[in-house]
C-alpha cells in the first residue's frame, strides 16, 4: 500500500471534514461500494466466508478479504476462527455494526421505491432481503 503523507492539504481537509461532518464519519467507516453490501448480508446473522462470497458473486476474493479486514479493524464485525480441520471462520456484526441495521434498511427501502419509479424494480418488498429472512 502507498504511504499517505499526513501533512498534505488533502489530508488536512479530510481530517477537518471527518471532525465536522457526521456523514463524512459514516462514509469513512462504511463508505465504498462493497462495505455496505457486506454489512447488509451480515444483518441476517453470522456467515462463513464462503457464504458471503456466494451472496456477493461479483466481488473478487481480494476485495472481500480486504474489506472484511477493514470492517473488523473498524469494529463493525468480528471474525471468529474455530481451531478445527478444515478451518472454520465465521463473520458476525458487532454491536456497533448491528446499529447500522436501520440505516442499511433505509437504503434498501429507498432503492426499492426509487427503482420502481424508474421502471426497473429490484425486489417487491423488504421481506425479500436477507436481513428479513
Amino acid at each position: 500500500m502507498t504511504q499517505v503523507k499526513e501533512s498534505s492539504t488533502i489530508q488536512e481537509n479530510k481530517q477537518f471534514a471527518f471532525k465536522e461532518c457526521p456523514v463524512t464519519y459514516v462514509m469513512q467507516r462504511i463508505g465504498g461500494y462493497w462495505k455496505p453490501i457486506i454489512l447488509f448480508h451480515l444483518l441476517s446473522g453470522s456467515k462463513r466466508y464462503s457464504e458471503i462470497r456466494k451472496a456477493i458473486p461479483a466481488i473478487t476474493e481480494k476485495m472481500l478479504i480486504q474489506h472484511l479486514k477493514q470492517l473488523e479493524a473498524d469494529d463493525l464485525l468480528t471474525r471468529e476462527a474455530k481451531p478445527v480441520v478444515p478451518p472454520y471462520v465465521t463473520y458476525s456484526l458487532t454491536a456497533s455494526g448491528s446499529e447500522l441495521r436501520p440505516i442499511l434498511n433505509a437504503m434498501a427501502t429507498w432503492a426499492i421505491q426509487d427503482s420502481e419509479k424508474h421502471s426497473s424494480p429490484i425486489y417487491r418488498n423488504m421481506n425479500d432481503f436477507p436481513a428479513n429472512n
